[in-house]
C-alpha cells in the first residue's frame, strides 16, 4: 500500500493541467496598451519639446531612459504574467470541477457537476484572434462561485464543455456503472479520478435571426422612443423659449441611445438557436462571441414579452431566469435571452424546448392565448370586473393558468407578457393587497424565482380565487420537486433529457436500417411536435 499511495498522488497531481499560454495576454491587453501609451506620449512629448542649454536640438537622454523604464516595465509585466499563467491549474474530476490560481494570495475553487446550471464559451475580440475561449460554469449558488477557466483551444474548450455536461448528465454513469467496483479500486479517491474525454453532443438548428431583422428590433426600441421624446423635448422648448438649445442637451441622451442601439445589435447579431441532448444551445455576438449551454431543467422561469412598437411585426421576446446568470457581477440581459426577437411560430418553439413536457393537451393553443388572447378561453382563471378600477386597460388580460407541469400568468394590454414557472421551480410564494385592493377584494400573488429579469407574478385577481390557488400550489409544488429528476438528465433511472429531433443511426447499427430522419421544421408542426413528446 505504500507504494500505490505515491503512485496515486501523482497520477492525481497529474491530472492538473494548465490554461494556453496566452492567456494572461488576452485578459491583460488593455492595461499592458494603457502603461504604454501614456509613458510613451509622455517620454516622446518630453524629448522633442525640451531643448538642450547651447542648441535647438533635442537632448536623448530622457528618451533613453524613458525607452529602458519602458522595457523594464514590460519585463516585470511579462514575469506577472508567466507567473500567473503558472499558478493557474484546473481538474475535472469525477464529481468536480477545479481551478486553482493566484501567485501571491492563491484561490481555489470548485464546482459540483450536478450544480452546473449553464456552461458559456466566450470570445472576446483579441481570444478569437489567437483561436482561443473562456469557459465559465454556473452553479446554483450564482454570483463569485462562478467558475473560470481562461483560455482555452476552442477545440478543446468543446470537448471540456462536453465532458462536464457528459458527467453532470448521469450519461456515463449510466454507461459505466459496471466498472465502478474496479475504477474506485484503481482510484482510491474516486472522485479525484480524471474525467473520460467525450465527444460533442451533435446539434440541431433551430432558428437563425437575420441581420435585418435584429436591425428592426433595435429600430422598434425603447431607445427610438427615448430619442423620439428628447427630440420632442428639444422642439418644445425652443419654440417656448425662442432660444436655440445647446447641444450639450444632446450629448447624454445621444450617448445613451447609441449605447442601447449598440447593446442590442451586438447581443443579438449572428443570433442562432439549436438543441441537442445537453440541453439548449445559443450562439450570439458580434465583436465577441459567446455560446451557451443550457442542460434541462436548469430554466427556473420564463417571459414572454411583447412591446408595443413590436405588435405590427408580431415579434417576441424571451427571457429566462437561470441560477447564477441573473446574479453574476457584470452579467448582461444578453445571457438571460433565449430569443431576441421572434416570430410567434419561433417562439413556440423556443417554449417546447424549454418546456418539453407542457403537460396540456392543446399547448400551442393555450400559449397562444397567453401571449395574445385576453378572457377565460383555453383555461386562464381572469381578473374580476371590480378590478378595472384599478387596472382599467388589462384587467380582462390579467390572469393566470394551469398544467399538469408548470403556471402560467399573463398580464398586459399593452406590452403583452406571459411568464411560465414549472411547478418544481417555485422557490415560494406570496399574497400582496393593498388598501385599494383590499377594499375592491383582489390581490396579487407573488412567485418567487432565482435572480433575473423574469419576476413572476399573478395580478388583481379574486382574493378568494388566490387564497385557493395559494393552498393548492404549495401541495403542488412540493409534490412535483419530490419527482423531480432533472439533476441527471440522461441517467436511464432518471432520463429527463431535452425532446430533440430523430437522428441517424449509428454506422455500426446503419445496415437495413431506415434513412436518416431530418429535424422537423418549425410553425405549423409545433402542436404536433409537442404533442409527440408531451
Amino acid at each position: 500500500m505504500s507504494g500505490q499511495e505515491p503512485d496515486a498522488a501523482r497520477s492525481a497531481e497529474a491530472d492538473w493541467k494548465r490554461v494556453h499560454p496566452v492567456s494572461p495576454l488576452v485578459r491583460g491587453w488593455i492595461a499592458l496598451a494603457a502603461v504604454a501609451y501614456f509613458l510613451g506620449r509622455d517620454s516622446v512629448e518630453a524629448f522633442f519639446l525640451r531643448e538642450r542649454p547651447g542648441g535647438p536640438l533635442p537632448d536623448g537622454t530622457p528618451l533613453i531612459w524613458a525607452v529602458i523604464g519602458l522595457a523594464v516595465l514590460i519585463l516585470a509585466i511579462g514575469v506577472v504574467f508567466f507567473l500567473s499563467w503558472w499558478f493557474t491549474r484546473y481538474q475535472v474530476s469525477g464529481d468536480h470541477v477545479r481551478v486553482r490560481s493566484g501567485v501571491l494570495f492563491r484561490q481555489h475553487r470548485q464546482a459540483r457537476l450536478d450544480r452546473v446550471q449553464a456552461i458559456d464559451i466566450n470570445q472576446p475580440l483579441l481570444a478569437r484572434l489567437f483561436g482561443l475561449g473562456e469557459l465559465r460554469f454556473e452553479v446554483a449558488d450564482a454570483g463569485e462561485s462562478a467558475v473560470r477557466l481562461a483560455y482555452l483551444r476552442m477545440d478543446h474548450a468543446r470537448e471540456l464543455r462536453a465532458t462536464i455536461l457528459e458527467r453532470a448528465s448521469g450519461a456515463q454513469a449510466a454507461t459505466g456503472e459496471e466498472h465502478a467496483a474496479a475504477d474506485t479500486a484503481g482510484h482510491p479517491d474516486a472522485a479525484a479520478a480524471p474525467a473520460r474525454t467525450a465527444a460533442e453532443a451533435p446539434e440541431y438548428p433551430i432558428l437563425a435571426l437575420r441581420p435585418g431583422r435584429v436591425i428592426g428590433a433595435a429600430l422598434l426600441s425603447g431607445n427610438t422612443v427615448v430619442l423620439l421624446l428628447g427630440i420632442i423635448a428639444v422642439v418644445t422648448l425652443t419654440v417656448i423659449t425662442g432660444e436655440g438649445v445647446s447641444l450639450a442637451v444632446f450629448i447624454p441622451v445621444g450617448l445613451a441611445v447609441a449605447s442601447g442601439y449598440w447593446s442590442m445589435l451586438s447581443t443579438a447579431w449572428n443570433f442562432r438557436a439549436a438543441v441537442s441532448r445537453d440541453g439548449v444551445r445559443i450562439r450570439y455576438g458580434l465583436l465577441d462571441t459567446r455560446t451557451q449551454t443550457v442542460p434541462p431543467g436548469r430554466i427556473q422561469a420564463v417571459s414572454v414579452t411583447q412591446p408595443l412598437l413590436w405588435r405590427p411585426t408580431g415579434w417576441y421576446r424571451i427571457s429566462v431566469n437561470v441560477a447564477g446568470y441573473g446574479a453574476s457581477p457584470g452579467s448582461d440581459g444578453a445571457r438571460t435571452r433565449l430569443l431576441p426577437a421572434g416570430t410567434l411560430d419561433e417562439t413556440l418553439q423556443i417554449l417546447a424546448l424549454v418546456l418539453p413536457n407542457p403537460g396540456t393537451e392543446d399547448p400551442v393553443g393555450l400559449f397562444t392565448a397567453g401571449l395574445r388572447g385576453s378572457g377565460p378561453e383555453h383555461g386562464f382563471t381572469t381578473s374580476p370586473r371590480r378590478a378595472r378600477w384599478v387596472a382599467p386597460l388589462q384587467w380582462r388580460r390579467s390572469g393566470y393558468a394551469l398544467t399538469g407541469t408548470a403556471l402560467l400568468s399573463r398580464t398586459g394590454r399593452l406590452w403583452r407578457s406571459l411568464t411560465v414557472v414549472p411547478h418544481e421551480r417555485i422557490q415560494s410564494m406570496a399574497l400582496e393587497q393593498g388598501p385599494l385592493a383590499r377594499r375592491l377584494r383582489i390581490a396579487d400573488l407573488r412567485l418567487h424565482s432565482t435572480p433575473g429579469p423574469v419576476a413572476p407574478r399573478i395580478r388583481q385577481l379574486d382574493q378568494a380565487v388566490l387564497l385557493e390557488l395559494f393552498t393548492e400550489q404549495s401541495v403542488r409544488a412540493a409534490d412535483a420537486r419530490r419527482r423531480d429528476r432533472t439533476e441527471r438528465w440522461l441517467h436511464r433511472e432518471t432520463a429527463t433529457g431535452p425532446a430533440v429531433p430523430q437522428a441517424a443511426p449509428e454506422p455500426a447499427q446503419a445496415a437495413g436500417a431506415e434513412p436518416e430522419r431530418k429535424p422537423q421544421a418549425a410553425g405549423p408542426q409545433m402542436e404536433e411536435n409537442w404533442n409527440e413528446h408531451r
